[in-house]
């Protein structure tokens, strides 16, 4: 059977609640809706860390952070580690990226004038690269000169024009940037992957593209109709704390709020503003989106391709008096997962889906996506990934709310703060303490500091996290279950093997 094509969406700070298809009330996504009637939607899907550099590790090795350790981006990846496109190369794929994945290289293996060493946004190993986008933006500058911009003030580009009047009702983000919703970002490299895509259907070769789009990460800004698209009015209100068992902050939070990166406005108004102009954000993402699919379909090529659509993180957006992607939230962590495939691919022989439309509950990790790519493309999964492929989720061998055997009854995620240490007002922790990992089910959460007193979420009774408990009875066993997990979840890539006299075993194989 001919191998499947694989296409790797990777959509930057998207949350995980921000779908229409998941009840949010102010979001749009009618083509990420489409993509998941007739797949497969996630709905306890979690990215692994935090920022983009450190979480693209976790999603493109299959390994945890405390195994990868790239922890910040600019963080060496090692170039012990092998990776998806590493492994579809050596299978025959020609793997082909498009925007970014914040991968900085291992310095070990380079001379050390090399110019990679001072750019955390350099592109995975295995990686053929058709369009390098990083935040510099500078091949979407020269596209938009070439579409008559004058592109002199690139800042403008990234802000809301200062030549219109914001109406009443509407807050400092609304204003729309100086270019056409056909002219985005995203717009642009939408539109040199499908290129892309016509040139690989002619070559008839089986293909794998990873399209890892920008957006909604801000700025916060949004051309027209998409800027005005959500009234401020009736966005969800932000989630506010409710205390820390009655006393001040915990010392993580405080420091958090006191960094002006994750400071939300101090306007009411312009906060709401700020969430509706990252739901028309969202919109005009999801409508690149289905310019995408519908390339795939104007190819033929639907019903012979593999669609992944994640994110890396998500956004506080002004929840818990928090902007951007840290710590311990969901907000930051819980993320969208859709998987379309192909029937004939997870079910050998099948004319039909087993599992369209499937909304599956259970938890998924970032960690899973490589080994169901290569599942699914037929491709063996290294020793080294630590996630499990989905395909019991999408061949129909579980039933609906099921799960595989032994599947995973929380999640977990890590996020490390070290380049906070010396800033002002924040925490007073060696850097190599300055971690926290979280244990999640769907009771509980519990977040435990290497240098910092726990925190811990009844979620039966908040499930919000407005409420952190700094004593709670069930922290024991949630701190007993995290270092189970912990523990559990070292590398393994030589441990099982074992030299013999008549040679080399792998144990349990």
């Amino acid at each position: 059977m001919r191998r499947p094509n694989v296409l790797l969406v990777t959509l930057d700070q998207w949350r995980g609640d921000c779908l229409s298809s998941a009840g949010h009330p102010s979001v749009s996504t009618p083509n990420l809706d489409r993509l998941a009637a007739e797949g497969v939607r996630f709905t306890s899907h979690f990215a692994q860390a935090a920022p983009c550099g450190p979480s693209r590790a976790s999603l493109l090795t299959g390994t945890y952070q405390h195994v990868h350790r790239s922890v910040l981006n600019g963080t060496p990846l090692d170039a012990r580690f092998t990776n998806v496109a590493l492994a579809m190369r050596d299978a025959g794929y020609d793997p082909v990226l498009f925007g970014h994945t914040d991968t900085t290289v291992d310095p070990r293996t380079v001379p050390a004038d090399d110019p990679r060493l001072g750019d955390y946004e350099g592109p995975l190993p295995g990686f053929r690269v058709g369009l390098d986008l990083p935040e510099h933006r500078e091949p979407w500058y020269r596209w938009l000169e070439a579409r008559g911009h004058d592109v002199s003030d690139r800042d403008r580009f990234l802000r809301p024009r200062d030549d219109m009047a914001v109406p009443e009702g509407r807050g400092a983000s609304w204003p729309p940037p100086p270019f056409a919703a056909d002219e985005t970002e995203t717009a642009f490299l939408v539109g040199e992957v499908i290129d892309e895509l016509a040139r690989l259907d002619d070559v008839g070769d089986p293909w794998f593209v990873h399209a890892s789009i920008y957006r909604p990460h801000p700025p916060f800004t949004v051309p027209a109709p998409f800027h005005d698209l959500v009234d401020p009015a009736t966005v969800p209100d932000p989630l506010v704390d409710e205390g820390y068992d009655g006393a001040d902050p915990h010392p993580f939070v405080a420091a958090a709020r006191g960094f002006g990166a994750y400071r939300p406005p101090a306007d009411d108004l312009d906060l709401r503003q700020v969430r509706a102009t990252y739901y028309g954000m969202m919109a005009e993402v999801d409508d690149q989106v289905g310019r995408l699919l519908a390339a795939l379909d104007d190819l033929g090529a639907t019903d012979e391709t593999v669609v992944v659509v994640t994110s890396d993180h998500g956004e506080m957006l002004g929840d818990h008096d928090l902007m951007s992607k840290l710590g311990f939230h969901d907000q930051s962590f819980h993320i969208p997962l859709i998987v379309r495939a192909p029937a004939a691919t997870v079910t050998a022989g099948s004319t039909a889906s087993a599992a369209e439309g499937r909304v599956v509950e259970g938890f998924t990790e970032n960690i899973d996506v490589m080994p169901t790519v290569l599942d699914l493309a037929g491709v063996e999964v290294p020793r080294q990934c630590q996630g499990r492929s989905l395909r019991p989720f999408l061949d129909g061998s579980v039933a609906d709310g099921g799960a595989p055997d032994d599947w995973r009854t929380a999640v977990h995620w890590e996020f490390d703060f070290r380049a906070w240490v010396g800033a002002e007002g924040l925490v007073d922790v060696p850097a190599h303490r300055c971690n926290l990992a979280v244990h999640r089910d769907h009771r509980g959460k519990y977040v435990h500091f290497a240098g910092l007193s726990p925190i811990y979420f009844d979620l039966d009774d908040d499930p919000g996290e407005q409420r952190p408990l700094a004593d709670h009875p069930a922290m024991g066993r949630y701190a007993s279950a995290l270092l189970d997990w912990r523990m559990a979840t070292d590398e393994q890539e030589l441990s099982d093997h074992l030299a013999l006299p008549g040679g080399m075993i792998v144990l349990g194989s």
